[in-house]
């Protein structure tokens, strides 16, 4: 028995020496070739996404043309009057700054294609275009109409050729978890016990309002999904909503409050956005651990990694326990959903970066690590000229065109991280590698060529700090030189481990320069074989 049990401990031991060992975690990027390939091919992943609220991006061309449709209860403003909340509107369920509109429109937007362009955008995100009666649209009146003040079918159509001809994107806004009070299907149903429409809203005089509202909101009557009425009108139909905004040439969409549709909701969501446009993108809106959610779509807005973010730049979490953070954030979703996930630092939803935070060290060593991390940087429009805001409706003021110009710090800065992402293929598809630090936080961004590896040393404390790294890419060879990408301070190698101070408040970019010159004085270069 024991010489039998000694046998079958050798076969075992000479099959495992048979096999390669297996390579420590992220010794060498994770994903092979073939997946390089097909994030590179995916436009979706990594893409610098633009945020913009239609009326207030442009001022119209012809405003007198459309004047008629600000008839009061609606007011419209100076362009440079900044929102301020107002109070309700007698005879009507909305409030004064709901209602107060500055004139933009889908034709306007077009004539800044170009300038998105220039500024490095690759995918145009607009708040709710469909008809509604309130200037942000999350009440839809009607799921299938433009509103006619931002213009028709024909102008969206257009929009999307010029943002196609330049190789960008655009995503639409889906607000389907509730609707406007004045919608058809919903008055309906109100009207009457007996309304085909009846069952796609809850109606309890127990509750707030007699019926379910988001947040006990008159204005926004929730829709029943468990309705299958409600489910084919907007998704399962061949003409349904989902499907039939395809037609005009959109590419994906953000929907809102996604968590409150559920997980088989948003699948099927996904699917029919699929089935339309092979490559589409749909997005959710998620305040809570991506995890599961990811899974159900192709991608998040990540406001979990956003508030790590202001724990970490604030000082509340070190660097080795942010670093941790991010970890089991891929791990639990995938790297991939990550990379396709917005990082977003503010939105129409809360106060602008620069209300959050006055001074200009910590927007700049947020905004690096938004564009240096793994995902899809989220810019809310107005962010490039400075502009300020708190809660709503104080985030959505009119674009302040005078200021998004290069000489301002916040445009250059903003233009020079575009710029950076754009000629740097692994901050937008490459794998993440978290290196072992005392107290700053540092990765790579790595693909499967050596040349791309880009190192991030991160240090949110006022004070400046010494860490010695262990470089976690095989291919950088001993005694590279890392220098950062914006200041241009050099920093040597030694046989992988690379020592350096990083001043407070800063985020170094640092590219290995794998001996430069050296082939052309020598002809010998220690990288011939390398990938």
């Amino acid at each position: 028995m024991i010489r039998r049990l000694a046998a079958a401990a050798l076969a075992v031991l000479a099959a495992c020496a048979s096999q390669p060992a297996p390579a420590p975690p992220h010794s060498e990027p994770i994903a092979g070739p073939g997946l390089f390939e097909a994030r590179r091919a995916d436009w979706r992943i990594g893409a610098v996404t633009y945020q913009v609220f239609v009326d207030r991006y442009v001022p119209s061309a012809d405003l007198d043309a459309k004047r008629a449709l600000y008839a009061a209860p609606r007011t419209l403003e100076d362009w440079n009057t900044q929102p301020i909340a107002g109070e309700k509107v007698e005879g009507s369920i909305h409030w004064s700054q709901e209602l107060a509109f500055w004139g933009g429109d889908l034709a306007s937007l077009r004539t800044k294609v170009g300038y998105l362009n220039d500024l490095g955008v690759d995918v145009l995100y607009l708040n709710p275009i469909q008809l509604a009666d309130s200037n942000h649209k999350y009440d839809a009146i009607d799921y299938r109409e433009i509103s006619p003040e931002y213009g028709t079918k024909a102008d969206l159509r257009a929009l999307a050729g010029d943002l196609h001809a330049d190789g960008m994107h655009l995503i639409l806004d889906g607000v389907f978890n509730h609707m406007g009070e004045n919608s058809r299907w919903f008055l309906d149903a109100q009207s009457s016990p007996d309304s085909p429409y009846r069952d796609w809203f809850t109606f309890d005089p127990s509750v707030q309002n007699g019926y379910v509202g988001w947040w006990g909101i008159a204005a926004l009557p929730e829709l029943k999904w468990e309705t299958p009425e409600v489910r084919a009108e907007i998704v399962d139909k061949p003409d349904s909503v989902v499907r039939s905004w395809f037609q005009e040439g959109i590419d994906g969409w953000r929907l809102d409050v996604a968590t409150e549709l559920g997980l088989d909701n948003l699948a099927a969501i996904t699917r029919a956005s699929h089935e339309e446009k092979p490559g589409s993108l749909v997005i959710g809106e998620v305040w809570s651990y991506p995890s599961r959610w990811s899974a159900a779509m192709d991608a998040v807005m990540n406001f979990a990694l956003r508030q790590s973010l202001f724990a970490y730049v604030e000082g509340r979490v070190s660097g080795p326990q942010f670093a941790a953070d991010v970890d089991d954030m891929i791990a639990d979703c995938g790297l991939d959903p990550i990379l396709r996930s917005w990082i977003l630092l503010d939105n129409h939803d809360t106060p602008r970066l620069r209300t959050l935070y006055p001074d200009e060290r910590d927007r700049a060593f947020l905004q690096s690590l938004q564009f240096t991390l793994p995902g899809s940087p989220l810019v809310y429009y107005g962010v490039e000229a400075g502009m300020e805001g708190g809660e709503d409706p104080g985030n959505r003021g009119p674009m302040q065109w005078d200021d998004a110009t290069p000489d301002n710090p916040e445009f250059a800065r903003l233009a020079a991280l575009t710029a950076l992402r754009k000629a740097s293929p692994a901050l937008r598809i490459g794998d993440y590698v978290p290196l072992a630090t005392r107290s700053a936080f540092a990765f790579l961004r790595m693909t499967d060529k050596s040349e791309d590896t880009v190192l991030v040393v991160a240090n949110a404390g006022q004070m400046p700090v010494h860490e010695s790294l262990l470089i976690r890419d095989p291919f950088l060879m001993n005694g590279d030189t890392y220098r950062d990408v914006r200041t241009g301070a050099a920093y040597n190698s030694q046989s992988g481990v690379l020592e350096l101070d990083v001043p407070g408040k800063m985020v170094l970019i640092l590219k290995p320069e794998r001996w430069p010159g050296m082939k052309d004085r020598t002809g010998h270069t220690p990288y011939k074989r390398i990938p």
